[in-house]
């Protein structure tokens, strides 16, 4: 049901294998998940900024080749990574130690400058969950550019809750969704600590606005709109 679990059980002998599998198991569910952006403020480049347990939200981001996702140098990070760049995202890899972090920092720096966004779960890798750590803050004020906070929520019961440290989300099966969006957030004139509390405040505001906000979506038929 996670990934991150999943890839527990490869090797180097078998990472191809598993990459496949990987990819063919998200590329059937992709099928069957419908995604509706609710207040995308379009702006480029920017920082997509989410909680870890809404990783998968990632897949409502627009203009995925636009969009470059940070993963770890590690040999989970690697199956990810793959899998990601599958399904028609850029990837930016580091690690947790200081030299593959400021290495992985300045390739995203890179990115943003060259006029691609980012998306960071900014309470990764492994938490405290719903604790934002420096890494988004940081490119928004280096970059100049802002942050936008981003929660997926759907009432379906094929929207499932894993047992995971995040508590991550995922559809499983037929799925209606909304990718909700908060306001930019800039650095200008704000220290890092306001600038994460904005962050994070604007995340926990999306999740309580979001059973409303999807009500309105289906009342709006937004799903069959996005058909047309």
């Amino acid at each position: 049901y996670n990934i991150h679990i999943m890839v527990r059980l490869i090797n180097k002998n078998n990472i191809n294998q598993v990459t496949n599998l990987a990819y063919c198991i998200m590329k059937v569910q992709e099928l069957f998940t419908y995604i509706v952006e609710i207040d995308n403020p379009n702006l480029t480049p920017c920082i997509y900024a989410m909680w870890h347990e809404n990783q998968f939200c990632s897949h409502g981001l627009p203009d995925r080749k636009n969009v470059n996702i940070f993963i770890s140098n590690s040999l989970d990070g690697e199956i990810i990574a793959r899998v990601c760049e599958k399904w028609g995202f850029q990837i930016c890899r580091g690690s947790s130690q200081r030299k593959g972090a400021v290495s992985g920092t300045l390739k995203m720096l890179s990115k943003l400058k060259n006029g691609e966004n980012i998306a960071i779960m900014v309470d990764g890798p492994r938490g405290p969950l719903h604790k934002v750590k420096s890494g988004a803050v940081v490119l928004a004020r280096e970059a100049n550019v802002p942050i936008v906070p981003v929660h997926w929520y759907s009432p379906n019961f094929t929207f499932a809750r894993f047992p995971s440290w995040d508590k991550m989300t995922c559809p499983i099966g037929p799925c209606w969704l909304i990718n909700l969006y908060g306001e930019p957030i800039y650095t200008e004139g704000k220290t890092d600590e306001q600038i994460a509390e904005e962050v994070k405040t604007s995340l926990l505001q999306l999740e309580e606005i979001a059973p409303k906000k999807y009500k309105e979506a289906v009342k709006q038929g937004l799903w069959f709109k996005r058909k047309k």
